[in-house]
């Protein structure tokens, strides 16, 4: 499993908080799109392109985790941002 410390990410990255809509409004990452965990995990093919990578991350870590897990089982590039936002 690919992974990146929060200090890496640059703004041309393809960023999703996977976080919950209020926590995204109260604050994100620059440039990073909010996009419900349980939709994202169930219905890839709506938000994601094989041939893109994506940077996921959420509140501590733990659910971009096992987010990146099961995207990169089915296919999709994805890294997982350690720790969380």
């Amino acid at each position: 499993m690919k992974s990146i410390k929060i200090s890496e990410l640059k703004p041309e990255y393809n960023i999703i908080d996977i976080r919950s809509k209020r926590k995204y409004i109260k604050s994100h990452i620059y440039n990073a799109i909010n996009i419900d965990e349980n939709n994202l995990i169930d219905m890839p093919y709506m938000y994601l392109n094989k041939d893109e990578i994506y940077y996921i991350y959420c509140s501590t870590g733990y659910h971009s985790l096992r987010c990146c897990k099961l995207l990169q089982a089915q296919g999709y590039n994805v890294v997982n941002v350690e720790g969380g936002y």
